[in-house]
């Protein structure tokens, strides 16, 4: 059996002998088939701690916003990557805290979905994908086999259908590959964190390699009677016969499991109640599980053609039984909200709510890529049809405390002292139960047209069919929706040098009735449909520049991103048929980001974004006009610098900024922005690194979201051997 041997071309600080294993590791992209040959013996591979933990976070090659692997300064939009390796020793894994700081990015806290927002529009429900396919449905989403995540913001349409305009999030996995490393990872910390990850990439010949990745993970939280634990386990297979044709199979299951934290909002809490203090009833829990499958099948036909077919299913389900929000009764008999009389007084009581749901998703997509050269000029091609069909079904219901019994805890408790003494009533019926099911075709037409060595000009075109429809299982009413809508991309983009890349782009989104945040369709008998889409269009300018020999990368740009066409019924009880325009909402911004390496063994990474969110025009409501979005902070950054001199010892510190931020769309409640430092110091020879990360280092007191705390310093030790 030949394995191929592969050795590491950055200069070693150590380097040690591994079996077949590890001979796949390697700093160059060379297939293995490139360096065919007989071999009956195992070969010596060198490796360093850099190839293992690079401490420059930069990506060659991105492609959320394009579909195909390209230079980032040839995507006329900004792009904004995360290495998870950096972000993985403080211990986050949650998709809502990993995307903290990320500039024009703001991430609320809701212990049922992930409650991200790109320049000011809703992302959580539509726009979050996994390997560029739709990941939809309210879940916390684990990262626990993710290896990059790509956020491309503005409206994506064009390569990916429906969705909200604000941008995407494409959560890129760990799989099977020639020139992976294997490691063993074991971390513990503050709150009882504890977890550990086995990634074992293995070459069994030249033409096939597998990879195993699991994690688990549980712990407590500062917040009393809090906890979670997660599973993940993500097995794939590369095959590559060296003559054009490749596929990759591959499963991620992921389990999460928490006793959720759905306290009240921070001003419906009396005085003098500790943030550590939680009020989940003891019977309470979120368990969100995801299983998808995906096969990536492709065929080389020359240097310049090929084609890919990938083909997906993913199911998403929740299943959840919890009490939350929480409403204080005064001594004096009055509502600490609202002031009305209420029946508990000094005590705090709360809604309880449960569900059961799926989400379901088959995809499949078939793309063709190419290059033409028409005289002196050149296309980069990509042709592609996709179908896709999503299911959503749930099963819920709310009530208050005062309603059925069988639904409800209908006890209050004490909010300085929450000691719960009576169990849950047993869950009633369903209040809601429908089946969601929306089918789509699209065929798209990507050209990124080379004028000359300094002008190019990328352009799209997306031709969208969709149906959405709804049964209501209790009412057995049915209703549906369909409609066809284009939506287009350009973007201008000069190069005067290698070095640096300016652009200016447009790009347009749409929304359908039915696809609008969670898939829905009203299947009432009095419902009228919207029978126009909403739509988003942004037009950007920016530069996107490598300096200092390459080592530094800095991206700029400027942007207006509206909402338009959205629309209202003026009156719904004279004239139910009758739509219009209510309006429109809009965010302008400036965003710039850095990385790469200052100096000698000094790296950099971060960004700052400075966001004006605001309602244009709401004819249904006139007072809002001029006001800002709510929950949308006008100002997010981050920035990170990590020192890693000759030697095994290498640190970091950043500092994450979160600007204020209003509560309710009327601009009466503002919530305070926060500035939270972390840091890390870390010790690498090879085959063993040992890093210890303090999050929140000053202990600084904040809220994340308005019924969310910041958690207080923390700290976690992480242990990685590679093998």
């Amino acid at each position: 059996m030949f394995i191929p041997h592969r050795k590491a071309l950055i200069p070693s600080r150590l380097s040690f002998s591994v079996g077949a294993l590890c001979a796949a590791l390697a700093a160059t992209p060379a297939s293995a088939q490139q360096q065919a040959g007989d071999a009956s013996t195992l070969s010596t591979v060198e490796v360093t701690a850099d190839a293992l933990d690079r401490d420059d976070a930069r990506q060659k090659t991105v492609s959320t916003a394009t579909k195909v692997a390209m230079d980032p300064r040839d995507v006329p939009q900004t792009i904004n990557t995360l290495d998870m390796s950096k972000s993985k020793v403080y211990g986050l894994n949650d998709l809502s805290v990993l995307l903290d700081g990320t500039p024009g990015v703001d991430t609320a806290y809701d212990t049922r979905g992930d409650g991200i927002t790109i320049r000011g529009f809703a992302a959580d429900s539509n726009d979050i994908y996994r390997d560029g396919i739709r990941n939809a449905g309210q879940i916390r989403r684990s990262t626990a086999n993710v290896e990059r995540i790509e956020i491309v913001k503005g409206p994506a349409s064009v390569l990916y259908g429906r969705g909200l305009g604000g941008g995407v999030v494409n959560l890129i996995s760990k799989q099977a590959s020639f020139d992976a490393v294997s490691s063993v990872n074991l971390r513990a910390g503050s709150w009882d964190n504890r977890g550990a990850t086995v990634d074992v990439n293995q070459v069994l010949s030249p033409t096939i390699a597998v990879r195993l990745t699991a994690d688990y993970e549980e712990a407590d939280s500062f917040r009393r009677g809090i906890a979670n634990r997660n599973r993940m386990v993500s097995p794939s297979l590369l095959f590559d016969n060296g003559s054009g044709l490749t596929w990759l199979g591959q499963v991620t299951y992921d389990n999460v499991w928490r006793r959720p934290d759905r306290a009240p909002a921070f001003d419906a809490l009396p005085a003098g109640v500790s943030i550590r203090t939680a009020y989940a009833h003891p019977d309470d829990f979120i368990e969100d599980e995801m299983t998808s499958v995906r096969s990536v099948l492709g065929y080389q036909f020359n240097e310049d053609w090929s084609v890919k077919w990938t083909s997906a299913w993913n199911e998403s389900s929740q299943d959840f039984d919890h009490l939350y929000a929480g409403s204080y009764c005064r001594p004096d008999g009055t509502l600490l909200s609202n002031g009305r009389r209420c029946t508990t007084p000094g005590l705090m009581t709360f809604t309880r709510a449960w569900q059961e749901t799926t989400n379901t998703t088959l995809s499949s997509t078939v793309d063709v890529a190419g290059r033409l050269v028409t005289g002196a000029v050149t296309h980069d091609l990509l042709v592609g049809v996709e179908y896709s069909r999503e299911e959503r079904n749930p099963d819920l219901s709310t009530s208050a405390q005062t309603s059925d019994p069988g639904l409800l805890y209908p006890y209050g408790i004490d909010p300085y002292n929450p000691v719960w003494t009576e169990p849950k009533t047993p869950r009633g019926t369903a209040r809601t139960s429908n089946r969601h099911r929306a089918d789509a075709q699209a065929l798209y037409l990507q050209d990124l047209i080379g004028l000359s060595e300094q002008w190019k000009v990328l352009a799209g075109l997306r031709l969208d069919r969709f149906d959405f429809r709804t049964l209501n299982r209790i009412s057995g009413l049915q209703r549906s929706y369909d409609g066809t809508t284009v939506s287009p991309r350009v973007g201008v983009i000069w190069q005067p040098s290698q070095a640096h890349s300016v652009y200016a782009s447009y790009s347009k989104n749409f929304a359908p009735y039915g696809g609008r945040g969670l898939m829905s369709v009203d299947v009432s008998s009095t419902a009228v449909y919207d029978e126009e889409p909403q739509y988003s269009r942004q037009y950007e300018t920016g530069v996107k520049s490598d300096w200092l020999d390459g080592r530094l990368s800095t991206q700029f740009s400027v942007y207006e991103l509206e909402l338009y066409n959205i629309r209202y019924r003026p009156d719904p009880e004279n004239d139910p048929f009758t739509w219009a325009v209510r309006g429109s909402e809009r965010s302008r911004g400036v965003e710039a980001s850095v990385t790469g390496r200052l100096v000698e063994h000094l790296y950099v990474r971060g960004g700052v974004g400075l966001l004006e969110a605001k309602v244009v025009e709401d004819k249904s409501t006139p007072a809002n006009e001029g006001l800002y979005k709510q929950g949308v902070a006008r100002r997010t950054g981050n920035l990170f610098l990590r020192y890693a001199p000759e030697g095994p010892w290498y640190g970091e510190v950043g500092v994450t900024y979160r600007g204020p931020i209003y509560n309710n769309v009327a601009n009466t409640s503002e919530r305070a922005g926060y500035t939270r430092w972390d840091a890390s110091v870390g010790w690498r020879a090879m085959p063993w690194t040992v890093t210890l990360a303090v999050t929140n280092l000053t202990d600084t007191e904040y809220w994340r979201s308005t019924s969310m705390p910041g958690a207080p310093r923390g700290v976690l030790l992480s242990t990685n051997y590679v093998f």
